[in-house]
């Protein structure tokens, strides 16, 4: 089946629909599709606790959260990046309060938060659910363009569409599948923006929900764009460790409203980090890791409860709820935490309208790598630079579309799609999942060395090359592209981490602790277009 749009929006996140909303105020004419894998409130940003971290205190500037991100970042962050996505961010705040989001307020002011890395009270939240607000009142507001968006759930794209003009490459929208309704079909636009979120399923522990298999670093690869600064993946902290259940995230506010992290015997382990409990992540995770070695313990506690049982009920209502339904009552013990595969402050080359170098392509949020991030993210910038980028984006490619001459009929490079049919039969793919999935945990986890970095690259080869013969002998479940993109995207992360020789942010090397200048670039990897079938 053949679509047509004006404009095709992969992702239902904070930036594929902030994104839309951008769009179609600029014109009221145009047509966007949405396709999303799950459902279209299945995303990173509806599990967002924290916030979004914007300077709006009297008492803080744009200049000290520029410092802030950049010290953070450890010298790799892109400084002209950092400053236009904060010095943006008070304006994105109030266009989510137009669109309907409701942020916590105490007598007309936003209740500001603090967390890890921050000099100052700065994040914008709604009670402990922002990123679930946010989606909410997003997807509120895309309905309400009933002839503009086309919202289309439980569609899973398996690769880019291309064709060749004047000797260039250029995208023409995706090949989808939705396997409900076993159909396939080609979604063509003169602009696609891919705002897949996160890659946190490539590992066994992560904070991340089933989706986030790292689709669009893997297609946009694929189509021969490049990726970069994948070895940069920050592990959250704090998630409450419940063997043989979800891992559920506790968000760093609780450390910004005192939460203390202790080991099992009671010393608090954060004690020799000038910033204590609010250090940066990677340093709070480290210090885990370390301690979890060295004790042979399981986790370590998070406490809270002298905070008293009103406040905590009042900040963090959906915390207490959750750590309540697994057995623990934060108003009066601690709180048994893990640390956990959370954000890849790398993805898609972009600049910071999202332009990527493939005509037509672009990209917003978590998925792309505009230099904002750094080796490391400071907390709650996520929201911010996905809301900022997307506004961007819009502008930028609502202009390509007004200038572009998308053809009638695409002379698609990559025909591979139109002869797929449903497959009848499956296989069992489980497994091999499993394995790379402790694979990357154990060996491309906090804590790395040269060796164990190798030794995840050949078992990662093996497992991805098993599932390309398998992926284009037989055609797709949606369990078999999830693997293909997850060995995709694990190949590049540690391809990524045996690159840079040395430690810096979040890549950790036990064999190389000291931070190298000659290493003070992006780790580049181009997109490899001769992977594409055709």
């Amino acid at each position: 089946m053949e679509r047509r749009y004006d404009f095709l929006v992969i992702g239902s996140g904070i930036a594929g629909l902030f994104y839309a909303l951008q769009v179609v105020e600029k014109d009221s004419t145009v047509k966007i599709a949405i396709i999303t894998k799950t459902d279209e409130s299945d995303t990173n940003t509806n599990r967002a606790q924290g916030g979004i971290a914007a300077v709006f205190d009297k008492n803080d500037s744009f200049e000290k959260h520029i410092m802030d991100t950049l010290k953070v970042g450890c010298g790799l962050c892109h400084k002209d990046v950092v400053e236009q996505v904060i010095e943006n961010g008070p304006s994105a705040i109030e266009e989510l309060m137009d669109y309907g989001v409701r942020f916590t307020q105490v007598d007309g002011q936003f209740d500001l938060g603090r967390e890890g890395g921050h000099s100052a009270k700065r994040v914008v939240h709604a009670s402990d659910l922002t990123g679930r607000e946010i989606e909410r009142a997003l997807i509120k507001a895309c309905r309400s363009y009933k002839k503009n968006i086309d919202i289309f759930p439980d569609h899973m794209v398996l690769d880019l569409i291309t064709y060749t003009l004047a000797g260039r490459d250029c995208c023409a929208g995706a090949f989808v599948f939705c396997e409900s309704e076993r159909e396939f079909s080609s979604f063509y636009a003169p602009v696609t923006l891919l705002a897949t979120g996160g890659l946190g399923q490539v590992y066994f522990h992560t904070s991340n929900p089933k989706i986030a298999t790292g689709d669009g670093v893997a297609i946009a690869y694929r189509a021969g764009v490049a990726v970069a600064n994948l070895e940069f993946i920050q592990f959250h902290p704090t998630t409450l460790y419940s063997p043989g259940r979800r891992p559920f995230l506790i968000s760093e506010a609780v450390r910004g409203e005192g939460g203390r992290l202790k080991s099992v015997d009671g010393r608090f382990i954060m004690e020799d980090h000038e910033l204590k409990d609010l250090a940066p992540r990677d340093i709070v995770a480290r210090a885990i890791d370390r301690e979890l070695k060295q004790t042979g313990e399981e986790y370590v506690l998070l406490t809270i409860s002298h905070r008293g049982e009103s406040f905590i009920k009042k900040r963090f209502p959906n915390i207490y709820r959750n750590c309540l339904k697994y057995g623990f009552d934060i108003t009066r013990r601690s709180i048994p935490v893990v640390p956990a595969a959370h954000y890849a402050c790398g993805g898609v080359v972009s600049d910071i309208n999202g332009e990527t170098s493939l005509p037509g392509l672009y990209v917003a949020g978590e998925v792309a790598m505009t230099g904002m991030h750094g080796a490391n993210r400071l907390a709650s910038n996520s929201l911010l630079e996905a809301v900022v980028i997307s506004r961007f984006a819009a502008r930028k490619s609502y202009d390509f579309f007004k200038h572009s001459h998308f053809p009638e009929a695409v002379p698609v490079d990559n025909l591979l799609y139109s002869t797929l049919q449903y497959p009848r039969e499956k296989i069992v793919i489980a497994h091999d999942r499993h394995q790379l999935t402790r694979v990357m945990s154990d060996f491309v986890g906090i804590v790395r060395t040269e060796e164990r970095l190798n030794l995840a690259l050949e078992r990662a080869l093996q497992i991805k090359n098993a599932v390309e013969e398998y992926y284009f002998a037989t055609p797709a479940t949606v369990q078999v592209v999830e693997l293909r993109n997850i060995a995709t995207v694990a190949e590049l992360i540690i391809r990524s981490a045996i690159s840079r020789k040395e430690s810096r942010g979040l890549h950790y090397l036990e064999d190389r602790t000291e931070t190298d200048p000659s290493f003070l670039r992006d780790t580049v990897l181009s997109g490899k277009a001769k992977d594409r079938k055709s």
